[in-house]
């Protein structure tokens, strides 16, 4: 296709799809980047897909793929990875694997909740992969897999997610960047450089006082608290912090009247102040500037802020800043109205005023192009109040707009600077990427059964509130997202679990539609719930998608509610599942009724499911093809589709050792079950393990018993057993109400000072008391109740 503008008669063609965003027609406008990138619902998808794509045909289609039966761990320090700090990215590398196992080059994948676009980044990937790359991947998932790029079409409601998604998806050249870059950092630096200049404690007063100007890099600003015994004011830095320990005191001393204080029964410390935006006074959290970070001559040096300093800040705070800037009140919600009792209500006061005129300089400058705005959204975060002090993890903290008592204030050419580090080894290829930004629960602009593979990382109830910690960057773009549809569990939007899974299975309908028959879908799950995993799985049967694996995805690091929360999951579950033939689903919908909707199913199942999978030398035992699960996914089918279930347990059983070949307790085709026999007589290859599998309460505190043995090696922690639980979780009696796995572990386990859980000795007096202790609690808590 080739490049246009989009007109607001394009516009019109999709302003009544859902999730239309927030903004004027002109904004929309100069945000997209036709046809391939729309700051809205894209009207060019169809033409994209006629063009690029492969019409369905089930009578000359001979696709055939099992899933892809492996876990993956990929770390996230990749420049591309890192050149944003979008609230939650998959690496592209992994998702490279699942492309190239799923599809041919030229296939379009698909992504409808793409945040960042790296799924569009792997798509491209698989085409400009070095020889040693191809052969390392060869190696590791064998030699049928096809090197070339795939097209992509990536949705996402937000119009941030879709904007970067834009750029990491577009060429940036390296040469045309910098120097345009140069040139406006230039322009800023003659106009406003005086704002970082401080004077440098010289020991040698020859020097002429133009040369004692240091240059600032940063600016440590610290709250004013007040002490609760006498009403000093006390700067909380001078009294709570040693920075050569990266250490904040428990208790700390009041300076007056010597009272030994904890933060928490202090008050903050509030000051009036006049918004240049709209000529109001503010009353805002005292806040004073404790310590400057400067170079002069090459080197750093660190002061206590002088006069000189207080007047420059002072000159600056009572300036009108010339330049536009977004003044938008913060969205309602957890997140954005987190701050309000700090006086921090409007998006311009998340920065200093220095720092808010420096940006609005550097944003009237940059204009209108995109690649130029992904560099400035990216130092946004940093250089706001959310750049909290700390000395081994300085930076803001991901999934939250928390804003510390000890904050940073750096120069936006210092952030500029780190960030070029990155776009030095960052080299974006063109990639052939139809960009949408609406909800997934409409996706009408894209036709039925078009998509060859879909991949995506939907959000998972409460674990972030995306349009909320995306505002301060939308604001900055005049586009906003528009969350009526915006699948998340959240008070402020009136939106339970019941509305999330409700929200989920619309877009996995949509899924389901635009995805071509016996193909594959990846859903990678990140989620500590069993409730929410609960409903993601029903969603997914509503919509008629079969469930085929469930493997782990370790992405390394963990981001900030990963480490810091409690029960929560260091790797992600990834979701294999497929959508049935149509033939199969004729045959459903003809024979409803008669027995053979159930063999249909069982056929259709096996031959999606792996025949054999090996692991540590081991052929594990693949629960899809035992018969407890078979007949449970049959039933489940048959519900969600409203299809009568034609066997009870009994008779299902039966027909399975009729119909199918049984190998250690699975069943198999019969064009299958040589592969299985050929691999099981290996005497590389170890037998295969049997494993207690969770039905119920009491089989989950059965496997639990297994896991924690000696022979599973020994005591666990929450982080460790989570993801293997849920794996686990397949079949659960209906009627059942399984706990919690936290819960399950706090009743019949304990843990030890490492955090790690373990089965109690009875033989050991201190568990034993442990255990009594436990008891007397729950009979406490019972009479409580």
């Amino acid at each position: 296709m080739e490049r246009r503008k989009l007109t607001k008669e394009d516009i019109d063609k999709v302003r009544d799809i859902e999730g239309f965003p927030i903004g004027s027609d002109e904004d929309i406008i100069a945000l997209s980047d036709a046809p391939y990138y729309t700051a809205c619902p894209n009207p060019f998808i169809e033409e994209f897909i006629r063009e690029n794509g492969t019409p369905y045909d089930e009578a000359t289609d001979d696709y055939h793929r099992e899933p892809f039966a492996a876990d993956v761990s990929e770390g996230k320090n990749d420049p591309i990875y890192m050149a944003h700090s979008y609230h939650t990215k998959v690496p592209y590398k992994a998702i490279m694997r699942y492309i190239l196992h799923y599809t041919k080059p030229g296939d379009i994948v698909f992504d409808g909740f793409c945040g960042t676009g790296m799924t569009g980044v792997a798509a491209q990937t698989c085409g400009h992969l070095s020889e040693m790359e191809k052969f390392a991947l060869k190696k590791e998932m064998g030699d049928e897999i096809e090197f070339g790029v795939r097209k992509a079409i990536l949705n996402d409601l937000s119009p941030m997610a879709s904007f970067l998604t834009s750029v990491f998806n577009s060429r940036v050249d390296p040469v045309e960047f910098k120097t345009k870059l140069d040139d406006i950092l230039e322009a800023v630096q003659k106009e406003y450089g005086w704002v970082y200049e401080t004077k440098h404690e010289s020991k040698t007063p020859s020097l002429l006082p133009d040369a004692l100007k240091g240059i600032i890099n940063y600016t440590i600003w610290s709250d004013v608290i007040i002490c609760p015994h006498c009403g000093t004011e006390i700067v909380f830095w001078d009294a709570a912090v040693d920075p050569k320990n990266g250490k904040v005191k428990d208790k700390f001393e009041c300076e007056h009247c010597h009272a030994l204080l904890k933060k928490t029964e202090c008050e903050k410390a509030f000051e009036y102040v006049i918004d240049d935006a709209t000529s109001e006074t503010l009353q805002m959290i005292k806040q004073v500037p404790v310590l400057i970070n400067y170079t002069f001559s090459g080197k750093r040096y660190e002061k206590k802020p002088d006069n000189d300093d207080l007047a420059i800040i002072n000159r600056i705070n009572s300036m009108h800043i010339p330049f536009w800037y977004p003044t938008d009140r913060m969205p309602v919600g957890s997140e954005g109205r987190r701050n309000d009792k700090a006086g921090i209500t409007h998006v311009h006061h998340f920065f200093t005023k220095r720092t808010l005129l420096m940006l609005s300089c550097l944003y009237n400058k940059i204009g209108d192009d995109n690649k130029l705005k992904f560099l400035f959204t990216s130092i946004v975060q940093r250089a706001s109040k959310l750049f909290k002090w700390s000395k081994n993890q300085a930076g803001p903290l991901s999934g939250t707009l928390y804003i510390s008592s000890c904050t940073y204030e750096t120069s936006i050419f210092a952030l500029i600077k780190n960030k070029l580090k990155l776009f030095d080894t960052w080299r974006a290829e063109n990639s052939v990427t139809c960009i949408n930004c609406a909800s997934l629960v409409d996706m009408s602009n894209v036709p039925n059964n078009s998509i060859d593979y879909i991949f995506t990382d939907p959000p998972f109830g409460d674990n972030l509130m995306y349009s909320e910690l995306s505002f301060l960057w939308e604001a900055w773009l005049k586009v906003e997202t528009q969350n009526k549809t915006e699948a998340i569990m959240s008070p402020a939007q009136s939106k339970g679990l019941l509305d999330y899974q409700s929200l989920m299975t619309e877009c996995f309908c949509e899924y389901f539609r635009v995805l071509k028959p016996n193909r594959w879908m990846t859903v990678e799950f990140h989620n500590s719930q069993n409730a929410v995993w609960n409903a993601i799985r029903e969603s997914l049967q509503k919509a008629g998608l079969i469930i085929a694996d469930v493997r782990t995805l370790d992405k390394k690091q963990g981001s900030f509610k990963q480490v810091t929360t409690q029960g929560a999951v260091k790797q992600d579950l990834v979701i294999s599942c497929y959508k049935p033939k149509d033939s199969f689903r004729r045959t459903m919908t003809d024979q409803a009724g008669t027995e053979e909707t159930a063999w249909a199913f069982v056929r259709q199942h096996l031959s999606n499911i792996p025949v054999v999978v090996i692991k540590n030398d081991k052929i594990e035992l693949i629960a899809e093809r035992q018969a407890y699960l078979l007949f449970d996914r049959m039933v489940a089918y048959h519900i969600m589709q409203g299809i009568p279930v034609p066997l009870d347990a009994t008779d299902f059983y039966r027909g399975l050792d009729e119909k199918f070949l049984k190998r250690d307790n699975m069943y198999f085709l019969p064009n299958q079950v040589n592969e299985y026999d050929t691999t099981r007589i290996k005497t590389d290859v170890e037998p295969i393990q049997f494993e207690t599998f969770v039905t119920n309460e009491k089989s989950a505190i059965a496997w639990l018993y297994q896991q924690l043995s000696d022979e599973f090696g020994g005591p666990k922690t929450y982080a460790e057993l989570q993801p293997m639980f849920m794996q686990e979780v397949k079949a659960v009696d209906k009627f059942e109400d399984m706990p919690e796995l936290a819960v399950l572990l706090e009743e019949n386990f304990l843990q030890d000072e490492k955090g790690c859980w373990y089965i109690p000795d009875v033989t050991k007096e201190g568990d034993v008391a442990k255990l009594r202790e436990k008891s007397l609690w729950k009979e406490f808590e019972g009479y409580m109740n």
